[in-house]
């Protein structure tokens, strides 16, 4: 039975045996890289700012600091390494909490917490940010734009996927075609659920700041940019053969690979704005992660370990910062509801 494009990416994400239904390595040993599988300091920039937050009066000793789409909880718990580091105290005031859909990776979550914490750290989980309602919030997100079901467009018409997932551009919708037109954009990606997303956490937290990483721009690419990947691999989606000429099979790649786009931050920003909150900034990750106290937080390393372990933090760090790595291509959304 033929479906919408988005219902189809859905499916190969968070189906039953979707992609992100089980637990997947991220890494060397995975189909990609993150900032979090990067290195910790990148959870300690975000743990700078949350206590800088804090010390500004935005921020009260009790609010919740919500990751959402943690998949292992590795980047929540850098966070809470870090406060403990910069204002122990604060462990025992504020209030963690985790946005995931599926058992099995709350119950890792869970399970990892439990052996990094204890009971040092009480943490709640939540299904959807539709189950949080809170005072004071600070949320975090790395690389959950890119991961929402998307429409795919090509000149006035909306594709739909056959059984034999082969892709078909000829469906009228209005709704894709009056974001392609705002976006300006004769072919490309149309992102599905950024304003239902956006409408939750304004009504989850009265005040609120939400930060965001992701690869994309400001404006709309051109083209197409939905892309596979798998163990380091990217594969265009409407590619048809590898490098050696061999046939790529969509049905193969089909829940056992990441699928992803480039992200419209406009379009992101413009679904924050409706429910009221702040535009405050878009920058390059590199920028973002010295401007809230990366290059401090080496320096503290450095003083209070030997050489070797240094060096070796640095060099990951530099993998977050560097622009022919991960700093300038990912990019920092962040958004303000008071």
């Amino acid at each position: 039975m033929d479906r919408k494009f988005s219902e189809y990416m859905a499916e190969w994400l968070y189906g039953e045996n979707g992609y992100y239904a089980s637990y997947k390595e991220i890494g060397k040993k995975g189909d990609f890289y993150t900032a979090v599988s990067t290195s910790r300091f990148f959870g300690g920039s975000i743990a700078k700012h949350i206590v800088s937050l804090l010390d500004e009066g935005f921020l009260e000793k009790d609010s919740v600091i919500c990751e959402i789409g943690a998949h292992h909880g590795y980047f929540l718990a850098d966070v809470v390494q870090f406060i403990y580091t910069l204002r122990p105290s604060l462990l025992d005031t504020l209030k963690f909490v985790i946005i995931e859909r599926f058992d099995n990776l709350q119950d890792f979550q869970r399970n990892y917490f439990l052996e990094s914490f204890g009971d040092a750290v009480n943490l709640t989980h939540h299904r959807s940010l539709s189950e949080l309602k809170c005072e004071n919030a600070f949320f975090i997100a790395n690389e959950i734009f890119d991961a929402f079901p998307c429409e795919l467009y090509y000149k006035g018409k909306t594709a739909r996927v056959e059984e034999n997932h082969n892709v078909e551009f000829d469906v009228d919708n209005e709704w894709v075609s009056q974001k392609a037109q705002k976006y300006h954009k004769d072919r490309g990606e149309i992102a599905v659920g950024y304003e239902e997303f956006a409408r939750e956490m304004a009504d989850a937290a009265e005040k609120f700041e939400f930060m965001s990483f992701d690869y994309g721009e400001m404006k709309a690419r051109p083209d197409f940019s939905i892309r596979v990947y798998k163990k380091h691999e990217v594969i265009p989606f409407f590619q048809k053969e590898d490098e050696s000429g061999k046939e790529i099979k969509r049905d193969e790649l089909f829940g056992e690979t990441d699928i992803t786009y480039d992200v419209t931050f406009e379009h992101v920003k413009d679904a924050y704005e409706e429910v009221g909150a702040e535009f405050l900034e878009l920058k390059a990750q590199m920028v973002a992660l010295v401007d809230m106290g990366i290059l401090e937080l080496l320096e503290m390393l450095k003083e209070k370990v030997d050489e070797k372990i240094y060096k070796q933090e640095l060099e990951k760090a530099k993998i977050l910062i560097m622009p022919n790595f991960l700093g300038e291509r990912f990019k920092m959304i962040k958004f303000r509801k008071e």
